[in-house]
C-alpha cells in the first residue's frame, strides 16, 4: 500500500503502529513488545500489507544500530566485580543452558522428525539464545529491579555469548559434513575462532578508546556524540569485516561496565530519552519479518523445537539455581523468564540461509527458525513478565530508603572478632562493591572517630557504624551477618549478629537519618526479623528479607512517599530538640527525651548516642 514511501514516512508509520499497539498490549496487562510484534505482523505482507518487505531495506541501518545499542546495554550489566556474589549461579546457569537446552532440542528433533543431524545441530545451538532486547524492554517497562533482574540480564548476556560461539562451531561442523572436500574439520575451525576473537577484540578496543576520549569530557552533548560514534563504529566495522555485531557490541558494554563502572553517562545511557522509540521500531520491524506461511511449512517441527527449548530453559534454570543454593523464586521463575527469542536467532539464521554451502536446507531452515521465533516472541514476553512479577522484583525500580543494601554488599561471614576488624571487613566490601575512590584507612578513621564519641552498638544484636563524607552523591555501605555473634560491648549485653556500615555524603543529612531510623526501627524492634536475619543462609536470602519481606515494608518505604504505612502517635509526644543539618550525628543522651513507655525504643532503639529519629512521633499502622 505504501510501496513507494520514503524512509521517513516508513519510519513514522512503524513508530505510530508500534507505539499504539504497545499501549494497547499494556492495557491488557501484556508486554508492549508483544503488541509491537503483532503490529508488525498486521502492517507487513503477512496481513494487510501496509508496508512491503522492500520498504524494510531502507531501515536496515537503524535496525542494526538498535540491535547494537541493546547489546551494549545488556553487556553493561556484566560487571564481574559486582556479579562476584552471583558467580556460582551464573556459571551453573550458563553451563546447563549451553548443554541441557540444545540437548533436549536435538533429541526432540531427531526422534520426532526426519531432519538431518547437522540441521538439528544448527537448530539446537540457536535454541540457546534469549532475546536480550525483549528481556531488557520488559524489565524497563515493568520498572523491575533487584537480584533476580540482575541475574536474569547477566544470564541473557552470557547465554548470547556462548550461543554465538557454539553456533559458529556447529556451522563449521555442518559445512564440513556437507562439503568434505573443503578441508578437515580442524582446519575449518580456525575461521569461526578467528571471527569470535576479532569480534571480542574490536569491542574491547573501541570501549577503551571511548573511555580515553571522554576522560576529561563533562558536557552531556559531547558525551552523547562520542557514545553514538562508538556504537556506530562497532556496529559498522563488525558488519564490514564479517564479524559478529552482537558479540562486538556486547564486549563494548562489558568493557565500559568493568573499566569505568561509575561512569554511567557514557555508552547506552545517553539514549535513555528515546530508547522506547528504538524498541518500538525494532520489534515492529521484527514482526514484519515474521510470516504465517512459516507455520504452514514447518509447524510441527517448530512446535517440537518450541516445547523442547522452553523445557530446557526451565529445567536449566531450576537445576542451576537449586545447585547454587538460590532462593525459591530463582528456581521457579528464572527459566521461564528466559523464553523470548528474536534478533540473535534471526541473525544466526541468515548466516546459514545466505551461505551457498547450505542451499539444500535453506528453505526448511528459514521456515523453522522464523516459526519458532514467532512462537517465542508471542508467548515468551508474557512468560518473562509473569516471571518478573512472581519473583518480587516487579515495579521495584523506585528509590527506597535501604536501596544501598543489596546482595553484592552483604556478607554472611562477618568474622570480627573485635569491632575494628569487623568494620574493616565491611569497609573493604563497600569499596569493592561500589568502586569508591577513597582510601580504606581514611574511611576507617572517619568511622572510628564516631565510635570514640559513643558506641554504635545499639543493642538487640545490631550495630550501626557510620560516617559522613565530603565526597559522593549517594549513600553507600555494607551489611555483615554473624550467626555466632560478635562479643562486643553492647547496652543489653547481647552479642552483635548484624552490623551495617553506612557512609553518607554530608549533603544528605536527612537521608542519613532516615537510613538510621529505618534500620533501628525494623531490625532493632522486630524479634521476627532478628530471628530470620541473624540466622540467614546467604546474601541473596538477606537481600530478599530486606527488600521483599512484608515486615520491612513499613520502614523500607519509597522515598517519594516517606510516611507510607505510618500514623501519628496517639500520645502526641514531641521531641524537645530539633535536629539541624549543621549538628553532629551523635548527641549526648538526655539532650532530648520522650515521655511514655516507648522511650526505651523511641528514636534511637536503645542507642546511647541518642540519634534523633525522624519517625519518633510516628508508629506503624
Amino acid at each position: 500500500m505504501l510501496a513507494d514511501a520514503n524512509v521517513l514516512l516508513v519510519l513514522a508509520v512503524i513508530l505510530v503502529f508500534g507505539t499504539l499497539f504497545g499501549a494497547v498490549a499494556r492495557s491488557f496487562h501484556l508486554p508492549s513488545v508483544t503488541g509491537q510484534i503483532v503490529a508488525g505482523i498486521l502492517i507487513g505482507s503477512s496481513a494487510f500489507g501496509i508496508l512491503t518487505d522492500d520498504s524494510l531495506h531502507s531501515l536496515e541501518p537503524l535496525v542494526d544500530f538498535a540491535l547494537g545499542l541493546m547489546a551494549v546495554s545488556v553487556g553493561s550489566h556484566l560487571n564481574f566485580r559486582r556479579l562476584a556474589v552471583a558467580r556460582k549461579r551464573l556459571l551453573l546457569l550458563l553451563i546447563l543452558e549451553a548443554t541441557l537446552t540444545p540437548l533436549l532440542v536435538y533429541t526432540g528433533l531427531s526422534i520426532f522428525t526426519d531432519v538431518t543431524w547437522y540441521t538439528a545441530l544448527l537448530l539446537a545451538t540457536i535454541a540457546i539464545s534469549t532475546a536480550p532486547a525483549t528481556v531488557l524492554a520488559i524489565v524497563k517497562e515493568t520498572a523491575s529491579r533487584g537480584s533476580f533482574v540482575t541475574t536474569l540480564i547477566a544470564g541473557v548476556a552470557l547465554n548470547n555469548l556462548v550461543c554465538i560461539i557454539l553456533f559458529e562451531i556447529a556451522r563449521t561442523i555442518a559445512r564440513t559434513a556437507l562439503s568434505p572436500h573443503e578441508g578437515t574439520l580442524l582446519a575449518s575451525m580456525a575461521v569461526p575462532l578467528r571471527q569470535i576473537s576479532f569480534s571480542l577484540l574490536l569491542g574491547v578496543v573501541i570501549g577503551l578508546l571511548l573511555i580515553g576520549a571522554t576522560r576529561r569530557v563533562v558536557r552531556s552533548d559531547r558525551l552523547a556524540v562520542m557514545s553514538l560514534i562508538a556504537i556506530l563504529l562497532t556496529t559498522g566495522l563488525s558488519a564490514h569485516l564479517g564479524l559478529s555485531v552482537l558479540l562486538a557490541c556486547l564486549c563494548l558494554g562489558v568493557t565500559l561496565a568493568n573499566v569505568t563502572p561509575d561512569r554511567e553517562e557514557i555508552g547506552h545511557r545517553v539514549f535513555d530519552s528515546f530508547e522506547s522509540a528504538i524498541f518500538a521500531v525494532f520489534f515492529t520491524v521484527a514482526g514484519m519479518e515474521l510470516h504465517f506461511q512459516s507455520l504452514g511449512i514447518s509447524g510441527a517441527m517448530a512446535g517440537i523445537m518450541f516445547v523442547t527449548r522452553l523445557g530446557g530453559k526451565m529445567l536449566a534454570g531450576y537445576l542451576s539455581m537449586s545447585m547454587a543454593g538460590a532462593t525459591d523464586r530463582f528456581r521457579r521463575f528464572l527459566g521461564m523468564s528466559l523464553a523470548p527469542q528474536a534478533g540473535l536467532a534471526v541473525g544466526l539464521m541468515l548466516l546459514v540461509t545466505e551461505d551457498s554451502a547450505f542451499s539444500q536446507i535453506h528453505e526448511l531452515f528459514l521456515a523453522v527458525v522464523l516459526a519458532v521465533v514467532l512462537l517465542n516472541e508471542s508467548i515468551g514476553p508474557i512468560l518473562t513478565r509473569s516471571g518478573l512479577k512472581r519473583s518480587g522484583d516487579f515495579g521495584r525500580d523506585r528509590a527506597r530508603v535501604l536501596d544501598f543494601l543489596s546482595e553484592q554488599n552483604i556478607t554472611t561471614e562477618l568474622a570480627g572478632p573485635d569491632k575494628e576488624s569487623a568494620i574493616r571487613q565491611l569497609i573493604d566490601l563497600t569499596l569493592s562493591a561500589h568502586n569508591l575512590k577513597v582510601d580504606s584507612e581514611t574511611l576507617f578513621q572517619a568511622v572510628m572517630s564516631g565510635e570514640e564519641v559513643a558506641s554504635t552498638c545499639v543493642g538487640e544484636g545490631l550495630a550501626l557504624p557510620h560516617a559522613r563524607l565530603d565526597v559522593g552523591d549517594r549513600i553507600v555501605g555494607a551489611m555483615g551477618i554473624s550467626r555466632d555473634g560478635l562479643e562486643l560491648e553492647t547496652p543489653d549485653g547481647r552479642p552483635v549478629h548484624c552490623m551495617v556500615l553506612i557512609l553518607t555524603p554530608k549533603s544528605m543529612p536527612e537521608r542519613h537519618l532516615e537510613v538510621l531510623s529505618a534500620l533501628a526501627a525494623s531490625i532493632g524492634h522486630d524479634w521476627s526479623i532478628q530471628n530470620q536475619l541473624y540466622h540467614i543462609d546467604s546474601p541473596a536470602h538477606a537481600d530478599e528479607l530486606i527488600h521483599l519481606d512484608q515486615q520491612f515494608e513499613d520502614w523500607n518505604y519509597y522515598l517519594e512517599d516517606p510516611w507510607r504505612g505510618l500514623r501519628p502517635r496517639p500520645d502526641g509526644v514531641e521531641c524537645r530538640l530539633k535536629w539541624s543539618a549543621d549538628s553532629a550525628d551523635t548527641l549526648p543522651l538526655g539532650a532530648w527525651s520522650n515521655s511514655g513507655p516507648e522511650r526505651r525504643r523511641s528514636g534511637c532503639a536503645g542507642c546511647r548516642s541518642g540519634w534523633h529519629h525522624l519517625r519518633n512521633l510516628w508508629i506503624p499502622k
